[in-house]
């Protein structure tokens, strides 16, 4: 036989329960949602007009050791393209490449490419 204080231990430990798998739940549904939003990421911004022909940056050596050079690229700025300067980077990693911005013709337009390390 079993006392109330039991019972009422038992029933609150249910409700802790139910209440753990709702917020999983609703986590999981969270994260779900969010999967369309980083695919739509992936396309950026179609712009109907072709981007201008890279600038010529004429840099020095490195800073220090081990540093490389980051070229700039034109990106798109609301009704026009805006020329981004280079720069020079600590690659994250000993053999990081740097994979440079740079526009692509998809989706009936151009589509910038972020530059990133591989």
């Amino acid at each position: 036989m079993t006392s109330g204080a039991d019972e009422g231990s038992t029933e609150e430990s249910i409700k802790e329960d139910r209440i753990r798998v709702k917020k999983s739940a609703m986590a999981i549904l969270l994260g779900l949602s969010l999967i369309p939003a980083a695919a739509m990421a992936q396309v950026g911004i179609v712009v109907r007009v072709g981007p201008p022909a890279p600038i010529v940056e004429h840099y020095g050596p490195p800073p220090h050791p081990g540093y490389v050079w980051i070229p700039g690229y034109h990106r798109w700025d609301y009704d026009h393209y805006v020329w981004v300067h280079g720069y020079w980077a600590l690659p994250p990693h000993p053999g990081a490449v740097w994979v440079p911005h740079h526009w692509v013709h998809r989706h009936g337009g151009w589509v910038l490419i972020e530059g990133h390390w591989r």
